[in-house]
């Protein structure tokens, strides 16, 4: 993943997939160096789906979700049931992060393929909580400020479990 927020060409689409491109970018970049075992650690002891695994995984699911499901149409094979509905930030506690991370990568590549082409203007199949049908300028923008507020998220939890700040 490219890791800057100058888009090569300065047309909507080309500044809006930068901008999310670079949250998701963020993401692998506060993960670096970091071991299985405290990414998978809870350093807030309120918040115990709050480890660096869960919120990548949790990002993994969302842009499953919000491109594939709401937008596409597509069958939801998210792990979250009625029972767990936050199975998304549990369902990969036990792999690596590694694995975490490529599913991770792998999705966003995934829904990069699928909308490519597609006018921004163009209106979800599914449809919000309101009853709107979305645009997929708005499914971006929502899925990129989505990934830059987790990414908050893994600023404290990276700095709570080992001290590195920033990136």
């Amino acid at each position: 993943m490219r890791r800057t927020d100058t888009p090569t060409s300065w047309d909507e689409r080309s500044t809006l997939t930068t901008f999310h491109e670079y949250a998701r970018a963020t993401v692998m970049a506060k993960c670096e160096g970091l071991s299985d075992e405290d990414a998978r650690r809870a350093p807030l002891a309120t918040s115990p789906l709050m480890t660096i695994s869960g919120v990548v995984s949790h990002l993994r699911w969302n842009e499953h979700y919000w491109f594939e499901v709401m937008f596409l149409g597509g069958p939801d094979r998210a792990p979250w049931t009625e029972e767990d509905p936050d199975a998304d930030f549990t369902a990969t506690l036990g792999d690596p992060l590694a694995r975490v991370l490529e599913d991770y990568q792998a999705q966003c590549r995934k829904v990069d393929e699928l909308i490519e082409g597609i006018p921004l203007d163009q209106r979800s199949k599914g449809i919000d909580s309101q009853g709107d049908h979305l645009t997929l300028r708005w499914v971006i923008g929502h899925m990129t400020e989505e990934t830059a507020r987790h990414n908050g998220h893994l600023d404290i939890l990276r700095e709570l479990i080992d001290g590195t700040k920033g990136f």
